[in-house]
């Protein structure tokens, strides 16, 4: 399944002073995917395109909900 965010596991030290993150994520914008912008893209209805802060639906990247998606 397609996702925006994605995982990695960092190098843990055993001489890390601090506790271990073992799962860091980072959220990647759907322009990446999209080379270029192909003429009669699905476009989202005027109220719903300031929501949603974009006018296509390919390029709309919402934020985590609760700010972060760390484990």
């Amino acid at each position: 399944m397609f996702t925006q965010v994605k995982y990695w596991n960092p190098y843990i030290s055993p001489f890390d002073p601090c506790p271990p993150m073992r799962v860091k994520s980072y959220q990647t914008p759907p322009n990446l995917y999209i080379g270029f912008q192909p003429p009669n893209m699905e476009q989202y209805s005027p109220r719903q395109a300031l929501h949603c802060g974009t006018l296509w639906p390919a390029f709309f990247s919402p934020y985590p909900s609760d700010g972060r998606e760390e484990e």
